[in-house]
This record gives structure tokens, sequence and C-alpha cells, in this order.
């Protein structure tokens, strides 16, 4: 596996135990969708919450939670209606971002709670 893959499945696990930490539940990691892919997909009380992990080793091009394009954005939102019509899941959903930054032996983790409206 590239490293940079190593990288980000690296900022995934950082994400998805902080997530558990903080009380949400895990549902899925790694989804897909047709083309799209979905992070990590949890709950957060009756919250279905979509999350974009970002991990970079740098923030020389601006902080990780800030590279969700809009593109990536519209990819995240039809994955979440993929598995919202897959799971007949009737509730609320929100999408997060999460930017993980490895920064000379130290790690930052900015949670950015919902991030960005579908639409």
């Amino acid at each position: 596996m590239a490293t940079h893959n190593d990288l980000g499945k690296n900022g995934e696990n950082i994400a998805a135990n902080y997530l558990t930490r903080k009380g949400y539940q895990i549902i899925k990691r790694n989804w897909r969708y047709n083309r799209d892919e979905i992070d990590i997909i949890a709950k957060d009380g009756d919250w279905l919450v979509i999350v974009e992990v970002k991990t970079r080793t740098s923030d020389w091009f601006g902080e990780p939670e800030m590279a969700v394009t809009r593109t990536k954005q519209q990819s995240l939102v039809r994955a979440a209606q993929g598995y919202i019509m897959e799971t007949d899941f009737k509730g609320e959903t929100r999408f997060d971002v999460i930017g993980i930054l490895f920064d000379k032996q130290q790690v930052k983790l900015n949670h950015v709670e919902d991030a960005f409206l579908p639409g």
C-alpha cells in the first residue's frame, strides 16, 4: 500500500476512535455506493452522521478539513442518499468533516460538525 494510503487509514482510525470516545456509534467505514465513498457513517444520538476525514502531514496548503471541495461534497451527498435508501433510514442527517494533521510528532484533530449542507 502506498504511503499516502497508510496516512489516510491512520487518520481514519484516529477519527473513528475520537468519535467513539465522544459517544458516537460507528455504523460503517469506507462504505461505497457506486463510485462514491463515505469514510465513516456514524450515529450521534438520533442523527445519522456522514463523516469525511482529511489527513495531511503539513498545513502548507491550508487546514486539512478545508480540502473538502464542492465536488467531494456532492459525492458524499450522493453516497449518503444511497445509504439512506438502502437502509430506509428515517431521521436527520448531517455532514461532518474531521481534519487530522500529523505535525512534528504531534497529531492535531479538528472536528467540524455540520460542515456543509446538501444541495
